[in-house]
């Protein structure tokens, strides 16, 4: 039995798998647990491993790979129009091997253990301050609900709060004064284990000659860069510039039927957290970039007087994209001068 392409589709415990030949025949169907897919893979010469990148395609890719297998991971959505009818696990992973055969299917490359752990972080940091928000707009609700109204901004509130529970809970009554202090102390647990991955991030940043180039460019800092690094890295990844933005989801969504094009709003695909550091970095560079003397600054002046501010941020955003995909593609630094930058 010669197999060209294995395609996994991965489970928790059991995978089902599905080997084709050269001429694209369906060979092989098992169904194995994943320990026994990395010993099953080892019997045979090399081929293609495709699986979808989800859940623990790295780690098993990782290990077929030092096999000598070469690993091709899919986004799912790109696998979806090959399953046949009546979808059931076998069925996936049939899909999965034919769509490693297409000459234009688009592949995910596969991620070396720093980029995880540096993605694992920002994940950790994503949930930590997801939880303050949350804690923090509970502890508004609570005192509203006590005629307490504090004005907007996370700082404005804690010096509010802490007046409060400083004047032993002024118009509180104590088993809520006790909740807040309790809420409080748990914010202010928090805010350490945060700052603790700033921190770190910033350390990594500075000790990584990848990421201190992306920090030359205005609106990248050390969460944008280090997160950038941690999902492509590599900026051969994409083929040109502007590929990148649309990854990100920075660019209009088309629509063209009849030879009659329709352009949308930005179609937010890709990676939700790293779209949203570019934006939050062009909306904080947007003011001192525009009033440069430079081209970028001049492409900016031209932007804001003919659209909406909220639409020059994420244009802008979308340029800082690409910029950062030429910094990693030439090695060199941002230098803000330079006419084809902008």
């Amino acid at each position: 039995m010669t197999i060209a392409i294995l395609g996994i589709d991965l489970g928790k415990s059991v995978c089902s798998v599905v080997g084709l030949d050269v001429t694209g025949a369906v060979v092989l169907r098992r169904r194995m647990r994943r320990q026994t897919v990395i010993k099953f893979a080892f019997d045979f010469p090399s081929c293609v491993v495709a699986m979808e990148a989800c859940c623990g395609a790295h780690h098993l890719g990782h290990a077929l790979s030092g096999q000598g297998h070469t690993i091709k991971l899919m986004s799912p959505e790109y696998v979806r129009p090959y399953v046949k009818a009546q979808k059931n696990d076998d069925r996936d992973a049939e899909a999965i091997a034919e769509a490693a055969t297409r000459p234009t299917m688009r592949f995910v490359e596969l991620k070396r253990e720093d980029q995880l752990d540096l993605q694992t972080l920002h994940r950790m940091r994503e949930r930590l301050v997801g939880t303050r928000t949350r804690l923090i707009n509970q502890m508004r609700a609570i005192l509203l609900e006590r005629g307490l109204t504090f004005a907007k901004g996370r700082r404005k509130f804690e010096v509010g709060l802490d007046a409060i529970l400083d004047a032993e809970g002024a118009d509180v009554s104590d088993r809520i004064n006790g909740l807040l202090i309790d809420m409080r102390q748990e914010w202010t647990e928090l805010d350490r284990r945060i700052t603790e991955l700033d921190r770190e991030f910033a350390d990594r940043a500075k000790s990584d000659d990848v990421t201190r180039r992306l920090l030359t460019v205005p609106g990248i800092g050390n969460l944008t860069a280090t997160a950038l690094v941690a999902a492509i890295d590599d900026a051969a990844a994409f083929s040109t510039a502007r590929d990148l933005p649309a990854w990100l989801g920075l660019v209009p969504r088309q629509h063209t039927t009849g030879g009659k094009p329709r352009l949308y709003g930005i179609s937010r695909r890709g990676n939700i957290y790293l779209r949203q550091l570019f934006i939050h970095g062009a909306r904080a560079a947007l003011p001192s970039l525009s009033k440069a003397e430079t081209p970028l600054g001049q492409w900016l002046r031209g932007l804001l007087a003919r659209a909406h501010y909220n639409v020059a941020v994420v244009a802008l955003a979308a340029k800082l994209a690409r910029i950062a995909w030429a910094t990693l593609q030439r090695g060199t630094t941002f230098e803000r001068s330079m006419p084809g930058l902008a």
